[in-house]
């Protein structure tokens, strides 16, 4: 007994005495920028670039082997087998080409031109076996000439390295025709050394300003060739080096969005005298720094090379936009001067908001100062803030406020090195707009399909938007704002279907119908609804309520995962990387699978992370599931494979999913360290066990932006299969929202808006609690208890009302069809363009210039043929139809519209002259035309209108590539 005693005492006291050490700093192994592979993403549709780029830096100088085309927007693919040239500005992974400034081509003649068509040109032919790139450098064999081309640069300039054959035909071409559009250009000779110039072009930044200063190792010999306009400027130019001891040429070349005097003082004041490996080594140093800010350990070279080469993605955009004075051009196309903040371009916002913000909050710190002053700065001089702002362009591409997001998240993160006030005001101004649907946004409470395209999305991520503002708010002791915001921030429930449980769009009303969640079409952002219908960030809790429980969320979440992979309606490139419905290729999926841990399953969240790092990023050229989009997919990767992902940015929470490495070191700019310690972990074992934060035990599956920031350990024990880590209620993430609450607008569950005889409107609204009040042709309001009967031209005003909170009120007029009227379709539209049905080309509603706003019926490569019955033989005086053509969206008008007459359905022997249209002939217009055929009050019964679809894109379309077809796009036949 005493024994006992004794070995129970010895026990206690070394439990007391030992304690599990914190995990030491993961060391890196070798210097990290041997792990970046650039090539990764520039094949598939990554859109990445592999040439010389500094950390944020202006100037991106690569190789460009694809002028045109989806999958050349980085203007390089490695599927290609030539180059044209060097270029000094790249986008990095995104959907729309722009830049490829400034070509730089060495050869062994002067041809002015590019020999694209495949005859003789400048470009060359080159290997992969003879090319290799690493940060900040890039080299490549030219193998049709022989020579050797090296590249490295600063941030702001660039040095080209040419080792020729021989001594003899050492050729230079420039060439500012290169890609886009020219609006204004020059190149100048100021010496034998130095040439100075300015590019403006159009493409996606609709005036894009580059100005830029040559110098030269070795003496060009006279004469200089140029390629001149007809107003005598120079689109091109073609020299010759005089050296003699056939020494590598080196070029120099500055730039600026200034002036050519900016990129002049840019190239003298970073590369001056510098020698090309002095050049070279600065950059390799630089980038060295900035992936030390992470260091992860794993025996596996290929985690190492993924996570490095994507922390590189990360850090490539957004771009310096700033001479070395202070100068930029400004989105009003001024010039403006600051050495308060470092101003920047090239701002994915609806990409980056997700991920690589709320990562720049944590490793970038005072850059995402600087970011935020720079959307203020573009506030100022723009009049808003940008959406997708490139080169002092706004481009109006892609949806929501997101620079609201990113202010929000660094501010409630303790980030605020800038005018808070002034932000505030800014991120407001952004969401009182009346344009992008937002005007019937604030006054529904969502926008109507009738109303803008993309509705549906729209209304989803302004709603995330609004609450973003509304937590600010509330961190400013702003109580006004705060209540306003945070009811938008509910709107989502305004497109939830509760009877087919996802986000639709709202048609006149109604439901978008038929409904297809699989459908990609002009109700949502390069999207469907599966990959939508989740997004409710903001209020997870609300969303699980709505869609029945967190078992009802847990199944819906299981049917996306094992839904079918394919999408129909429209074509959308950007959904890719599917797991069943899950499209990790395009960012409205990215939050999807740490849903799991909001319904007690984090275990599930860590086995479809886990498929997602290992499957879908791969250390090769296709190595990225979908366009890279400027550091968002990659942010994904670097956050999810550390083991946690900011599905609410603005919360200040990370949701743990699960870890990659065996170590991982955050490296903070306070000088703290973060680590993450992942014990046993193996390809099997990507369960975890245990969790413990600082040595004290962690059973909740989130961390706090606070626990990061302040260093620390956070150490994961791994298993093989699933544990109840992280299950219970009490430590399962939570967003919701509970002030405030909103009542949602009521619809039309049933009831026809274009009828014949009569129609019977059922009225619902997604709330169990609520109330239904309607009113017909402005009656007083009563409460709805039961279907309400219309049999004649009606205006029906509908509201809900939950416990005094009032929804708004909506209005939705009813129309009456001539009862003897129908139609007969003999071709079938797209369900995605139905406009309402058989009956939407003679229900009397006619479409506007806006083709996504649905009231169009849309037929692609298919000719338009349908037989309106009027019910009887009738005198007739005209006939008309209406056409829409935006040819931009492929909607071009029929090349022969014919009309036919008959008392009988089946013989029309009766043809009206038909009428011909130039349909090919390229416009930049959006129009309407109406065409009409008199019949002069001749009788018949049966019109037989035939419209003949252009078939195949014209080859000067943008969609020729892509073998596109055309469409037609029709709505009402009127007969009088």
């Amino acid at each position: 007994m005493r024994n006992y005693f004794f070995l129970l005492l010895s026990f206690i006291l070394f439990s007391a005495c030992y304690h599990i050490p914190e995990p030491e700093p993961a060391i890196k192994d070798r210097a990290l920028i041997e792990y970046v592979n650039p090539f990764i993403g520039t094949g598939g549709h990554g859109h990445t670039y592999p040439g010389a780029s500094m950390p944020f830096g202006m100037m991106q100088l690569s190789p460009d082997t694809r002028l045109e085309g989806w999958d050349g927007c980085s203007g390089y693919h490695y599927s290609d087998n030539y180059i044209y040239g060097f270029s000094h500005t790249h986008l990095s992974g995104t959907g729309v080409s722009d830049y490829g400034d400034v070509l730089l081509m060495p050869t062994n003649s002067q041809i002015f031109h590019n020999g694209a068509d495949g005859k003789k040109g400048y470009r060359a032919h080159f290997s992969h076996e003879n090319e290799t790139a690493s940060p900040g450098y890039y080299r490549v064999r030219l193998d049709s000439v022989d020579i050797e081309v090296e590249l490295t640069v600063t941030k702001r300039a660039g040095m080209h390295k040419y080792s020729y054959p021989s001594s003899k035909d050492q050729h230079l071409i420039i060439d500012l025709e290169h890609r886009d559009k020219l609006l204004d250009f020059d190149i100048k000779k100021i010496n034998d050394t130095e040439f100075s110039g300015f590019r403006h072009s159009k493409a996606w930044a609709e005036d894009q300003r580059l100005f830029f200063y040559l110098k030269f190792s070795h003496p060009t010999k006279q004469p200089t060739f140029f390629h001149r306009s007809p107003d005598r400027r120079n689109r091109m130019a073609g020299l010759e080096f005089d050296n003699p001891e056939n020494e590598p040429v080196y070029i120099s070349v500055g730039i600026s969005a200034v002036s050519v005097e900016g990129a002049k003082l840019n190239l003298e004041t970073e590369i001056g005298t510098k020698s090309f490996e002095q050049i070279k080594n600065e950059a390799e140093i630089a980038w060295e720094e900035q992936l030390e800010k992470i260091v992860i350990e794993s025996p596996s070279d290929d985690y190492k090379t993924i996570f490095y080469t994507s922390l590189y993605h990360s850090m490539l955009a957004p771009n310096l936009y700033q001479d070395v004075d202070g100068k930029y051009r400004g989105m009003d196309l001024e010039i403006h001067q600051t050495t308060d903040f470092d101003y920047y371009t090239v701002f994915s916002l609806w990409d980056t908001y997700r991920a690589a913000h709320p990562l720049y909050t944590i490793i970038e710190q005072e850059r995402t100062n600087d970011f935020i002053n720079t959307f203020l700065a573009k506030y100022d001089e723009g009049g808003i803030m940008p959406i997708w702002d490139l080169s002092a362009n706004y481009t109006g591409c892609m949806i929501g406020y997101h620079a609201v997001p990113v202010i929000a998240d660094a501010y409630l993160k303790g980030i605020r090195g800038y005018d808070a006030e002034k932000a505030f005001t800014a991120m407001k101004h952004s969401a009182m707009q009346d344009k992008l649907g937002l005007k019937a946004y604030k006054k529904f409470g969502y926008i109507p399909v009738e109303e803008e395209s993309e509705s549906t999305s729209k209304t989803l991520e302004y709603a995330y938007d609004d609450w973003t503002i509304a937590q600010m708010a509330k961190a400013m002791n702003k109580e006004k704002d705060y209540v306003v915001f945070t009811e938008r921030a509910q709107n989502y429930k305004n497109i939830f279907n509760p009877e087919s449980n996802f986000m639709q769009g709202r048609f006149r009303n109604t439901w978008f119908s038929p409904f297809d969640p699989y459908e990609v079409n002009f109700n949502y952002t390069e999207a469907n609804a599966w990959q939508y219908s989740l997004y409710v960030p903001q209020d997870i809790s609300g969303l699980i309520k709505l869609m029945g429980g967190k078992e009802a969320f847990k199944k819906h979440l299981d049917d996306l995962f094992t839904a079918k992979t394919e999408t129909s309606g429209r074509d959308q490139a950007d959904i890719t990387g599917l797991i069943g419905q899950y499209a990790h290729g395009n960012e409205p999926s990215h939050h999807m699978a740490y849903l799991y841990n909001f319904v007690n399953k984090p275990y599930i969240t860590q086995d479809k992370v886990h498929k997602i790092l290992t499957e879908l990023y791969t250390n090769s050229p296709d190595g990225i599931s979908g366009n890279e989009d400027c550091g968002q997919m990659s942010a994904w990767y670097v956050l999810s494979s550390l083991g946690f992902y900011p599905v609410t940015p603005g919360s200040n929470q990370y949701i743990i999913g699960t870890p990659l490495y065996e170590k991982a070191t955050i490296n903070l700019e306070s000088g703290k360290q973060f680590t993450i310690e992942a014990l046993r972990i193996s390809a099997q074992n990507k369960y975890i066990k245990t969790a413990t934060l600082n040595g004290e035990p962690l059973e909740r599956s989130y961390l706090k932006h606070d626990e990061i920031i302040n260093g620390g350990a956070l150490v994961f024990e791994m298993t093989s299969t699933p544990s109840n880590w992280g299950t219970e209620d009490a430590n399962i993430p939570k967003t919701s929202i509970e002030d405030a609450l909103i009542t949602p607008a009521p619809f039309i569950a049933m009831g026809e808006v274009a009828f014949k005889n009569s129609t019977e409107v059922v009225l619902e609204v997604a709330s169990d609690e609520a109330e239904i009040y309607y009113s017909i042709n402005d009656s007083v309001f009563r409460k709805y208890t039961q279907p309400i009967p219309l049999s004649e031209e009606s205006v029906l005003k509908t509201y809900a009302e939950n416990n005094g909170i009032v929804s708004s009120t909506l209005t939705t007029k009813f129309y009456k069809i001539d009862p003897n009227l129908s139609i007969r379709l003999e071709t079938a539209y797209a369900n995605q363009y139905n406009a309402g049905g058989t009956n939407a080309l003679i229900d009397g509603i006619r479409g506007a210039r806006d083709f996504r706003t649905g009231a169009w019926q849309g037929y692609q490569d298919t000719d338009l043929i349908a037989i309106v019955d009027l019910g009887s033989v009738k005198p007739i005086e005209t006939i008309s139809v209406n056409f829409l053509q935006d040819q931009r969206s492929w909607i071009f008008y029929p090349t022969q519209v014919a009309c036919y007459v008959s008392d009988d359905p089946k013989t029309f022997t009766r043809s009206l002259p038909s009428q011909q249209i130039p349909s090919e002939v390229p416009s930049e217009e959006t129009e309407i035309k109406t065409l009409s055929f008199d019949l002069n009050g001749n009788s018949g019964r049966y019109i037989k209108i035939v419209a003949k679809n252009l078939g195949d894109l014209p080859q000067w379309h943008l969609g020729a590539p892509f073998n596109g077809k055309a469409w037609i796009f029709v709505d009402e036949i009127e007969i009088k």
